[in-house]
């Protein structure tokens, strides 16, 4: 007789074979089953086995986690001009699944000669950089406007036809989620850019409020970020060089002003382009379907030749955002970051709701004494304070000492000919004028004056050039 509590053997069997998920019953069940067996009186063989699931022969860990796939380890993405950048010589960073371009050596530089030129040329002529892994989302419908009001902190009601404008967007805890500029292409019509790597995170953050808090509104989403390339267009001749290149915008300052968007033809091609800058100079976004991206890219370098085109990578681009003090989200901000912690409060709307307004009032996220974003210039101008680096008030004895932030970004300038950093600093934006002390693994400890995070062009003349 089955033992108390189970109706039959076979109910019996069934219990014992619940519950054995990782191996599936191939190994726990004999165990169970020399139980169940001698409960009854039987041999194992006698009593029965369970049904076997897949995987039917026993598969190793290591044939999961260990193998060798070369490149089939991760996906790769690429631009519609990698391998142009490949002929090139562009060594290669992974952002995300992208294959972007890290910088562009020349025979016999190292990283740091080959920014230190593209950065130059971006600041003294004009220099291009493939921006096209940019998350592109395009929205569209009659409630298009109210979904960007809320997930932004600033308005957009008002946005007019053929603008841009940057925008903030916050999780429910107040904390800085993504950022981007979205330009308004019609009425009901918008296209909205993300980080690189936070495409997919934005397109399921937006369609997650959507479906489940707000499915009256009339408003469709689509991923297009591998439908066009996109190419910055960036330096004081920049202009000088679209102008060669596409004859039906009028590029002069007043018809074509900072955070605008026209519709053109770009060496015989349909594009959008955006006058938008990440670099703090003129610049101009020139977005293409990708299937021509490389033809257009050619004729962009061979429009800029007489002014010395540079193709610069991602490491350029960070030296040139930092001088500017513009923040990349998710190094210099983690997660814990507010509007206000960056100094970006101007960016909040006071007259609307949105995502996260409510928890920018929470006692802990209004608190002073919050880590606040500044610059740091190090005393030895020529040393750049490595990423991470813990800062501290001042000179200290001993193994410890209390912890006022972190360095998040930190360059060597060509241009200012000195080190920059961005950290975030305990109640940082009081403290601007004073020195702090930056240990190093070595035992060094390195004396740093915080700052301004903006340390080129604090005036934001250069984007504006008429």
């Amino acid at each position: 007789m089955p033992r108390e509590g189970f109706e039959s053997v076979e109910h019996m069997k069934r219990y014992t074979a619940m519950g054995f998920g990782t191996d599936q019953g191939k190994l726990s069940n004999i165990n169970g089953m020399a139980i169940l067996a001698q409960a009854l009186g039987k041999t194992i063989p006698e009593t029965g086995t369970t049904t076997f699931r897949p995987n039917y022969t026993p598969v190793t860990f290591g044939t999961f986690a260990g193998r060798e796939l070369g490149e089939f380890l991760d996906p790769v993405r690429k631009t519609a001009v990698h391998e142009w950048h490949v002929e090139n010589g562009a060594e290669f960073e992974d952002v995300g699944n992208w294959k972007r371009p890290w910088y562009f050596p020349k025979k016999g530089e190292d990283l740091h000669a080959a920014v230190a030129r593209e950065s130059l040329a971006v600041r003294t002529s004009v220099g291009i950089l493939d921006a096209s892994t940019l998350g592109k989302i395009d929205i569209q419908g009659p409630d298009s406007a109210k979904l960007l009001n809320w997930v932004y902190t600033n308005p957009w009601s008002k946005l007019e036809v053929g603008k841009c404008r940057y925008g903030l967007m916050l999780d429910e805890n107040g904390m800085i989620f993504d950022d981007g500029v979205t330009v308004r292409l019609g009425e009901q019509h918008y296209m909205m850019t993300t980080t690189t790597g936070g495409a997919a995170r934005v397109l399921t953050w937006l369609e997650r409020w959507l479906q489940t808090e707000w499915p009256d509104m009339r408003v469709r989403l689509a991923s297009v970020t591998d439908h066009w390339a996109t190419f910055a267009v960036v330096g004081p001749n920049s202009r000088k060089v679209l102008q060669k290149v596409c004859q039906d915008i009028d590029f002069a300052n007043a018809a074509f002003p900072f955070m605008s968007y026209r519709e053109g033809t770009v060496a015989g091609a349909a594009s959008r382009v955006m006058r938008i800058s990440f670099s703090g100079e003129l610049a101009y976004e020139v977005n293409v379907p990708a299937n021509v991206g490389r033809a257009v890219w050619e004729a962009l370098m061979a429009a800029g030749a007489e002014y010395d085109i540079t193709p610069y990578g991602t490491e350029t681009m960070h030296v040139l955002r930092a001088e500017k003090g513009y923040i990349i989200v998710g190094q210099d901000t983690d997660g814990s970051m507010t509007p206000y912690d960056l100094g970006m409060g101007g960016l909040v709307a006071k007259s609307k709701d949105f995502l996260g307004k409510r928890s920018l009032t929470r006692s802990d996220t209004a608190k002073a004494g919050r880590k606040q974003l500044v610059g740091l210039l190090a005393d030895d101008p020529k040393f750049v304070i490595p990423e991470g680096s813990q800062i501290v008030a001042g000179p200290f004895q001993g193994d410890t000492a209390p912890m006022l932030g972190h360095v998040t970004s930190s360059y060597f300038s060509p241009i200012l000919k000195r080190s920059i950093a961005m950290a975030v600093v305990k109640g940082g934006l009081d403290k601007i004028g004073e020195t702090v002390t930056i240990p190093l693994s070595s035992g060094k400890q390195i004396a740093a004056k915080i700052t301004s995070s903006v340390f080129y062009d604090s005036e934001g003349a250069r984007q504006h050039v008429e």
